[in-house]
Parts: structure tokens; C-alpha cells; sequence
């Protein structure tokens, strides 16, 4: 199963009010969960950011559609209740109240006009599009970065298989250091890159202090890495007495070598092109900040009066 779309639980919550109480939010998102009988693992989906739940983000803006609509009024923050308005849309008796049905008010369609979208038509000019309404301005707003980051990631990977094997190390070089690994540019130089010996072609500090070692591997691979190399890679490990090492391809890995690599009592971690890109992006690798965007809520305690 999957959470329902926010239209969804419009008519749930408008017939929860209808006994013209006041009621919180949290408090219609329970018992919304109760009606329709939503599992467990429904309710505690995140959305991408993992700052807070699919659900009760869907919820949030079913009531702030209806509120919109003039259907709903807050009493105050996170707290509201049904108007006249509402409840005559009961009285109707409808089977759904979605967009549609919202569109009759003016209210509405003013509010809905504003709320259109963004998404890109070419390289660098947004424009607007009808929203699907399948999810909260919030959860496609998510989604859309995320897809833009795909591409990102893609199009950053594809670079970096059409480079030269020094450009790949000195690339290998800069995201370890980023990542807090080997100390300085310098220091990390001085190991890593020197001809592989035994399937290993070179060593960083696990932190500053040089408290421990760990082996790497890195190579720009043509086809997919498979379990002899990973092997081989072990092999290599336990000639210098280390148990930790990185395997870093541009390709990417076997199910058998990742199952491998999992199984061996050495810790060898596995990152594959797509990774790669991904904490390139991450790390500020190759990439630069096209557009940032804010996204602010209401401070109630500013409003605050003593």
C-alpha cells in the first residue's frame, strides 16, 4: 500500500469537524489513520528530506486546501474548526471533495492559480505546469530536486569516465580529503596514486591523528567489478595486516561481489559510479550552486505578546 493523495483526506477531515468543535491537527491525523485503517508502515513513511512523515504532511495540506476554500477556519496555529460554509458542502452529501469540487469558490482559485509549480524546460528556465496533486507542494518540490540531482549525477559520472586516469585519482583524492579521511591534500598525495601493489594503490589516514589506516582501491572500470577482484582486493588486505579498505570503480558491482564484500570479516566498503557521483555533488565535487531556494515556516513565538 502507499499513503493516499492529499485530496483524500479533505471529506475526512471536513466530516470530523462537522460536530463544529475545535480540534488539532494532530488529533484529525489519528483519527483520519483510524477511518481508513492505514498501516503502520503508511503513517511512518518520510518524506525524502526525512524531516517529517508523508502522512501527516498530506494531511497538513488537506486542511490547508479546505481552509482555503473557506471551508475550515483556524482558531489558532494547528488548531481549527468548521464554518458555515463547510458544513453546507456536507449538507450536499459529496462523495469527494478534491480540487474540483474546491474550484467553485473564488477564494480557492485565486490560491490554487499561485500554487502552480515549477519544473525546467531546458538547462536553465523554469516554468510553471499544472500540478498532478497527487502529493503537498512540499513533497514535490522534493521531488523535483531530487530528480534534478539524478541528472546532475548522471551527467557529472558521464565526465568523469571520459577523463584522464590522473584526473580520476586527483578526483578519488579531493572526495576522500573532503570527507574528513587522510588530513591534508598533501598528506593524502603522498600515498594514494603510487602503482597498485597487490591489487591495492594506496593508503589514507582514517582521520588527523593517523590513528588508523585504511587501503584503497580505485580504478575506472569498463565493465561491471565482480567477486575475483573484490577477492583479490582481500587478498591484498591481508598482506599488509589491514582490515579496512575502499573499492572505488566508476562501473559499478556484481550482486556476488557485493554479497562477498558483506559476508568477509574484513570491512571493505564498495562505492560504484553512481555513489561516486553522488558524493562528488555532496562534497562539492566538479559542481557548482546554480540557484538556491529558502524554504521558511511561521514563527509563532515572534507573535507573542507580554
Amino acid at each position: 500500500m502507499a499513503v493516499p493523495e492529499f485530496q483524500a483526506f479533505m471529506l475526512p477531515l471536513l466530516e470530523l469537524a462537522a460536530d463544529r468543535q475545535p480540534h488539532t491537527l494532530r488529533e484529525a491525523a489519528n483519527a483520519i489513520a483510524e477511518h481508513m485503517h492505514l498501516p503502520q508502515a503508511d503513517l511512518e513513511e518520510l518524506i525524502p528530506s526525512g524531516k517529517s512523515t508523508k502522512f501527516y504532511g498530506r494531511v497538513g495540506w488537506a486542511c490547508t486546501y479546505l481552509r482555503k476554500a473557506g471551508l475550515l477556519a483556524n482558531i489558532q496555529r494547528g488548531i481549527f474548526h468548521i464554518t458555515e460554509r463547510g458544513l453546507e458542502v456536507l449538507r450536499e452529501k459529496p462523495e469527494r471533495v478534491d480540487r474540483e469540487l474546491l474550484s467553485q469558490f473564488e477564494e480557492f482559485r485565486d490560491f490554487d492559480t499561485k500554487s502552480e509549480r515549477w519544473q525546467k524546460t531546458d538547462e536553465n528556465t523554469p516554468r510553471a505546469v499544472v500540478r498532478e496533486g497527487q502529493g503537498t507542494p512540499l513533497e514535490e518540490l522534493e521531488a523535483a530536486f531530487s530528480e534534478i540531482e539524478q541528472t546532475l549525477a548522471e551527467e557529472l559520472l558521464e565526465k568523469v569516465r571520459s577523463c584522464s586516469p590522473s584526473f580520476f585519482e586527483k578526483l578519488v583524492v579531493d572526495l576522500l580529503v573532503a570527507m574528513g579521511y587522510g588530513g591534508s591534500l598533501r598528506d593524502v598525495g603522498q600515498v594514494l596514486g603510487r602503482s597498485g601493489d597487490g591489487g591495492i594503490d594506496g593508503a589514507i589516514k582514517e582521520d588527523r591523528l593517523g590513528l588508523d589506516t585504511i587501503y584503497v582501491q580505485a580504478k575506472r572500470w569498463e565493465g561491471s567489478v565482480g567477486r575475483p577482484e573484490i577477492q583479490k582486493f582481500a587478498g591484498a588486505l591481508d598482506g599488509v595486516k589491514a582490515r579496512k579498505g575502499v573499492f572505488i570503480t566508476t562501473s559499478r558491482f556484481t550482486s556476488e561481489a557485493e554479497e562477498y564484500s558483506s559476508f568477509i570479516d574484513k570491512k571493505i566498503v564498495l562505492i560504484d559510479g553512481e555513489k561516486l557521483a553522488k558524493l562528488a555533488i555532496e562534497y562539492n565535487l566538479g559542481v557548482s550552486t546554480y540557484s538556491s531556494y529558502v524554504i521558511k515556516r511561521l514563527d509563532s513565538d515572534y507573535f507573542i505578546e507580554d
